[in-house]
Formats: C-alpha cells, structure tokens, sequence
C-alpha cells in the first residue's frame, strides 16, 4: 500500500513572483538564510526551502518512504487580496500544480486553493480545476476574511462543490479574536484548532452538510477539538431549539462522516479520532514543511497505533486513494 501526505504545503514559484509583482496585500522579504517571508495582515509566514524547491521536496519524500504528496497552498491564502487579484493567483497556484504533478507522475498532486473573497469566481475555479486538472477539490481556510463559512455568501462554493462531488479540506486560519492570542504562538497552537472546530460545528449546526451530502469533507490536524467535543456538541443538540432547526440528527452522525488528516502526532488523540470516526476516515498528513510539522512524525505515530494492519495500511494510504476516486 502507498504512503499519501495528503496535509502538506508548497509555494509555486510563480505565486511568489506574482506577489513581488504586485498589486498585493502580502509583501515578500528575505531572512538572513535567504528565507523568502510573507508579510500578511496579522501575521507572517516563513516560507523555507521545502515550500519552494520542488526537486528537494522530491528528494525528502524518497528519503522518508513518502510515495505521492497531494500539494496545497498554505497561508496567507488568496482571499487576503482584492477580488480580481484573488482570482489570478489562485489560477497560478492551481495551473503550476498541474504542472508540477504532470512532471513528478505519481509522487505529486494537488488540491485547488479557490478566491473566496469572490465567492462566484471560487465556484467557478472549483469546476475549472476539477474538470481541467483533475483535481479532487479544494483546500479552503475556516473562516475568510472574518466571515464564517456557513454564511449563505459561500452558498456557490457549496453548490458547485455537491454538483461535482468534490473535497473539501477545511485548513485553520487565525480566527476572530486573535488579538488575544499574540503570546506565544498561541494563534498557531490554540487559535488555529479552535477554528477548525467552530468551522465544522458552524457548518454541521446551519445545515451546509445536510443541504450538500455529496460534498466529502475533510478537517485539517485532526479535527482540532471535534474528536473531543462532539459528545458536548450532541447534548447541545437537544438541549437548544435553536440548534434543531436546520438538521435533524445530532452533530455526531454528521461529522463521523467527516475525513480527519492525522496532523496530531498524540497517538492517544490518533486512538479518540479513530474510535469516533473510524481509522478508514483517517488519512496521514504532516504539514510538511512548516517548523511545527513532521514528515517522521507522522510515519512514527502511525506505526505506533494500536491497530490492525490493514486499518494501518488504510491510514498511510489506501483512505487517500478513496477519496481521490472520482465515480
């Protein structure tokens, strides 16, 4: 059975020239190893040598036993930009995966990054890098710009994803309130599952994944806290109105439907996700090249799983090569 990286990182070179180009929000400079870093509103971003130089990727993957890495843009995002800017990066990003994964056959792919700030437009990149580049879907943020993605404003992503039956990677971003999460990298530790959470829970209570069941979601690191909240999510459900009034079954049936990539190298957080969701709803991910990411980590804490082999074989690949099947 192949080993998949679903949950990992790249900055296609052309992106990055666009940016320096301009006109962007994201300002490009350099560290003194010659780094390129990515200054966004809020935040900034190192982008090291295994988020730019494909060649070395490659190289890291056959070291590690990793066969096919399914590449995703990763922060700022394009929605940072003016709708039209939004628009033309993610066209670069998604036409220079396509390039990347016809020239390395098999050991890349790649997953779309969509304008949300253009909700239309992003409906219509869905479709363009589904039916063009063969893509499964697309990698999207967990809030953009502020707004939540079960706001009726990403109704078009939605639609035009269940039309295709299409992916879609819900990756944490800093969300609402960060100002109170500058200390210690608490966005990146605290913050960034925290919005997992709410995004998953937002669109199960709003009835986005009742309303569009074809739609195969998949929550990045884990489900940040859904593993372990779910059971006070259900008793939510029937202890407020409120939350019965767009589905008619607890979250928990829902989102046991969901896929949850194995960024948490806590063999005991990899146990609860496996007993919630079952281990063929759970597909490898490192978050390879971020600092806080680990390409043997994620080997080491899947081979530590007190499971079967074939549940173990279906982690390190074979619930991937599911979800990419398009039938």
């Amino acid at each position: 059975m192949p080993v998949i990286d679903f949950h990992n990182h790249f900055y296609p070179a052309a992106y990055l020239d666009a940016l320096r180009a301009g006109p962007s929000h994201v300002k490009l400079t350099f560290d003194a190893e010659g780094n390129t870093l990515l200054h966004y509103p809020g935040d900034y971003n190192v982008a090291v040598r295994g988020h730019r130089d494909i060649a070395y990727r490659s190289e890291v993957m056959r070291e590690y036993g990793v066969d096919t890495q399914i590449l995703s843009l990763t922060t700022p995002g394009t929605h940072v930009e003016e709708p039209g800017t939004a628009v033309t990066l993610a066209r670069i990003v998604n036409d220079s995966f396509a390039s990347i994964a016809a020239d390395y056959r098999g050991q890349f792919l790649g997953i779309a990054t969509l304008p949300l700030c253009d909700p239309a437009a992003s409906a219509r990149e869905l479709e363009r890098a589904y039916t063009q580049h063969g893509f499964c879907g697309a990698m999207i943020f967990s809030n953009i710009n502020g707004v939540a993605l079960h706001d009726d404003r990403f109704l078009p992503v939605w639609e035009a994803a269940n039309d295709l039956g299409a992916v879609i990677h819900i990756h944490p971003t800093a969300p609402v309130g960060v100002e109170a999460m500058t200390d210690y990298w608490l966005t990146a530790l605290v913050g960034f599952p925290l919005d997992t959470t709410l995004a998953a829970a937002g669109l199960v209570f709003s009835g986005v994944v009742e309303r569009f069941p074809k739609i195969r979601w998949v929550l990045g690191h884990l489900g940040g806290a859904i593993p372990y909240l779910v059971e006070r999510l259900d008793r939510g459900f029937y202890a407020y109105k409120e939350n019965r009034v767009h589905i008619n079954r607890p979250p928990s049936e829902y989102l046991k439907n969901f896929y949850y990539d194995s960024v948490n190298f806590d063999v005991r957080a990899l146990h609860l996700a496996i007993e919630f969701a079952g281990a063929d709803h759970i597909l490898a991910g490192s978050d390879y090249p971020h600092l806080i990411g680990s390409v043997p980590r994620m080997l080491e804490s899947i081979a530590d799983l007190d499971i079967g082999e074939a549940d173990r074989a279906g982690i390190l690949g074979g619930n991937t090569e599911r979800l990419l099947r398009r039938d």
